[in-house]
């Protein structure tokens, strides 16, 4: 006879439990962690026993966080090269994903295996063509040099979602709009990308991600502190024999906060995003 532990657990829906909190420990847990560290003073860090939450809650870490490294100019970097690669990278995307879904391409599967197995590839084995690259262009340094291959790094991933949205949108629709007297990309424009929006605020959402968060390509390709991302000039707050975790965490928070904004504001789309284009492709 099975026991009522057995039963319990020959249920999927416990395991379906089970698997979300384990999601959420591991996404909430850190940054709960590195919140509570905020707030916390060097010698409460390093004090035993362990205090999991702040004693004596302080705010003095954010700050000299912006008083001891330029911050805004970080974050403000970090969104100029997240916003205008994320905007180039739609624009590019919904162009390639609207000729794999619509237009006889040849080798259509070809190109999808290839966009996901370049979607694959290491950052670091990248690195040195990228650099002599921009190099030989003269922009390092600038903010065109992170934007174009935060562009190009993100199209794969741009395309296969947007991709999977076109190819669901009714062909009778964009029939109807070209024999009113839209031209292709005009039916592209009006007609399927405010249809898959969903997919668009998801595509745009990853991006933006990607590019806010990236680390390698910030340090080796720009050089002066008035340049550097959010990510990189974290960093920065760590001396030779100091390491300030406080500091560093506050400025973590100070850079997780427009993520979470995004996130908040287009939480319904993304999700919807999501579901559809999974359940489309």
């Amino acid at each position: 006879m099975p026991t009522a532990f057995d039963r319990m657990f020959a249920d999927h829906r416990v395991w379906v439990r089970l698997a979300g909190l384990i999601v959420i420990f591991n996404g909430v847990f850190p940054a709960l962690w590195i919140l509570a560290t905020s707030m916390k003073t060097e010698t409460e860090l390093t004090s035993l026993p362990i205090s999991y939450f702040p004693i004596d809650p302080t705010l003095q870490n954010y700050v000299i966080a912006f008083q001891e490294q330029p911050l805004l100019r970080f974050l403000f970097n970090s969104f100029v090269v997240a916003s205008l690669s994320t905007l180039l990278a739609i624009f590019v995307a919904s162009l390639a994903a609207y000729a794999i879904a619509r237009l006889k391409v040849p080798f259509r599967n070809l190109i999808l295996a290839t966009l996901v197995a370049v979607s694959t590839f290491p950052m670091i084995t990248l690195m040195v063509p990228l650099f002599q690259t921009m190099r030989a262009f003269g922009i390092l340094n600038t903010y065109l040099a992170l934007i174009l291959p935060y562009t190009v790094l993100s199209l794969p991933v741009c395309t296969l979602v947007l991709v999977s949205f076109f190819a669901g949108i009714p062909r009778d629709l964009e029939n109807a709009a070209m024999i009113d007297g839209c031209t292709r990309l005009g039916a592209l424009r009006k007609v399927i990308v405010p249809l898959a929006a969903p997919g668009v605020f998801t595509a745009g959402l990853l991006a933006f991600v990607n590019a806010w968060d990236e680390f390698l390509l910030a340090l080796s390709l720009t050089s002066s502190q008035s340049m550097r991302t959010v990510s990189v000039g974290i960093t920065l707050y760590q001396g030779e024999y100091v390491f300030p975790w406080p500091l560093i965490s506050a400025a973590l928070i100070v850079a997780l906060v427009p993520i979470t904004v995004l996130i908040v504001i287009f939480q319904e789309r993304v999700v919807s995003g999501l579901t559809a284009g999974g359940v489309k492709g």
